[in-house]
C-alpha cells in the first residue's frame, strides 16, 4: 500500500530514489507510464497486469479508447530498482511531467505518481480551494 508525499531529488543521470517504505512492494520490478493530469504513473507489476486487462477491454472502435490506450502504453517502460533504491526515468517521461532536478512522490493506494513540484502544489491548492464541490461530488458516488 502506497500512501504519503515526498519530495525527492533527480540525479544527473535521471535517477529517482523511491521513498524505502515503498521499495519491498516494487522489488519485483514496475511500470512507469504518463498519467493525465501531466504526472507520471508508477504501477507496481500484478496492479499494471491489472490495468492493462481492463485497457486491453476497451473498444477500439471508440476514439476516446484508442487515444487514452495509445498516451498509456507508449509513454510505458518497465523499471527495476537499482542497489540504492533508484529507477531510471527516461527523458522523454520527464518532459511529459516537467521533471528536471525535483519531484514529489505520492502514494495513491495502489500506485505512484511523481510529479513536478509545483504542478503538484497547483493541484493540492486547487482541492483545498474546491473541498466543498469535490466533497459533494464524492457524496454522490457514496463515498
Amino acid at each position: 500500500m502506497f500512501l504519503g508525499e515526498y519530495s525527492h531529488t533527480i540525479d544527473s543521470k535521471g535517477r529517482l530514489t523511491i521513498p524505502a517504505k515503498f521499495r519491498a512492494e516494487l522489488a519485483l520490478g514496475m511500470v512507469v507510464t504518463r498519467g493525465l493530469d501531466r504526472c507520471l504513473l508508477v504501477y507496481p507489476l500484478p496492479e499494471w497486469d491489472k490495468l492493462a486487462r481492463r485497457i486491453n477491454g476497451l473498444p477500439i472502435t471508440q476514439r476516446d479508447a484508442r487515444t487514452f490506450t495509445r498516451l498509456i502504453y507508449s509513454g510505458a517502460i518497465h523499471c527495476e530498482l537499482d542497489r540504492q533504491g533508484r529507477i531510471l526515468l527516461p527523458q522523454y517521461l520527464r518532459e511529459y511531467a516537467g521533471i528536471d532536478n525535483e519531484s514529489v512522490v505520492i502514494g495513491l493506494y495502489a500506485r505512484l505518481e511523481i510529479w513536478n513540484p509545483i504542478r503538484w502544489e497547483e493541484v493540492r491548492k486547487k482541492v483545498e480551494e474546491e473541498g466543498d464541490t469535490i466533497a459533494e461530488q464524492l457524496a454522490d458516488l457514496g463515498i
